[in-house]
């Protein structure tokens, strides 16, 4: 009777092992297949092993699948143990809301962040945005970009410089499957200029600058507010009731707040250490009151589309 009761004690205890254990396993093989890489083309695959661990060397239309993200280069060696892919020639980093391009680039597995170089240039796959940089980092995980050195975007006729962007997306929808951008953190000599659409001639902008500006974006992708602080100016152009030009006003102080409506510059605030001039309307479309950084560089966006002939 003992003997019976060790053998039923025991095959439970084995079974109960087999539900905790097996559910775990098998979860966890799921995750790292989910996790893995998947290389789906290449003209040739090569193979090897340094210090650290095997590698594979991969050239000739290159194309790796990771979760939903598709990375396309020349050529590329994954080092395996380490978790990191590097990339180079004509790189190319996509998933369902917004592809990005870089001379080379290095992508790490585990984390899921793809760092580019070299003529780096991005747009939102819904073309709500665009921009270009020397440098871009891509953090799948927190949803953001970086774009870096001399980093310019460009949003409907509006255009946004400094020394770094800072995209962040957020799901849209309750698919999970595409993202826009909620905000857009600029920092270092930031500069932002928006085409006056009420004045088709002369052509003139809207131009605010600062240290560091924060604009923040609808679900429609269309700007709702923008903050600039520390050294913060403004020159935007005034109407009337009528929507009739009535002069443009320049002011500079600690923080400026602006606020749209439907995507249109609605209103202006500027907070401490306020100073400022109202230019008459005979100033409208002179160059000279521009701000001093005012440039407007939509020749240089890489996605402009080509205008049609008439």
């Amino acid at each position: 009777m003992r003997r019976i009761t060790s053998v039923t004690l025991l095959t439970a205890t084995v079974l109960i092992l087999q539900v905790i254990i097996f559910p775990a396993l098998n979860h966890n093989i799921l995750r790292a297949e989910k996790n893995k890489i998947i290389l789906q083309h290449a003209d040739l695959i090569e193979g090897g092993e340094t210090e650290t661990g095997p590698y594979r060397s991969v050239s000739g239309n290159v194309v790796f699948l990771h979760n939903n993200i598709t990375l396309k280069c020349d050529s590329a060696i994954d080092y395996e143990k380490e978790n990191k892919i590097a990339l180079t020639g004509n790189v190319f980093i996509t998933d369902n809301s917004v592809e990005i391009y870089g001379e080379n680039g290095v992508y790490n597995t585990d984390r899921q962040i793809g760092e580019l170089n070299g003529n780096v240039r991005g747009r939102m796959l819904d073309n709500s945005l665009s921009g270009k940089s020397k440098r871009a980092v891509v953090n799948k995980i927190t949803s953001q970009i970086w774009l870096k050195d001399d980093a310019i975007a460009w949003h409907d006729r509006q255009q946004m410089s400094g020394e770094v962007i800072l995209l962040h997306l957020k799901e849209v929808g309750t698919s999970g499957k595409r993202k826009s951008i909620d905000e857009i953190d600029v920092e270092g000599n930031a500069f932002f200029a928006a085409q006056d659409t009420l004045s088709l001639s002369p052509i003139v902008y809207d131009q605010f600058s600062g240290k560091k500006m924060v604009i923040l974006l609808n679900d429609k992708s269309k700007i709702t507010g923008i903050t600039l602080t520390t050294q913060a100016e403004s020159l935007y152009h005034l109407y009337n009731s009528e929507r009739q030009a009535s002069g443009i006003n320049y002011s500079s102080g600690d923080m400026i707040r602006m606020f749209f409506t439907s995507g249109i510059l609605k209103q202006v605030k500027v907070m401490g250490n306020v100073e400022g001039k109202q230019y008459p309307e005979s100033f409208r479309g002179n160059k000279k009151i521009n701000l001093s950084k005012f440039a407007w560089r939509e020749e240089e966006n890489p996605f402009k589309q080509p205008k049609s002939l008439p």
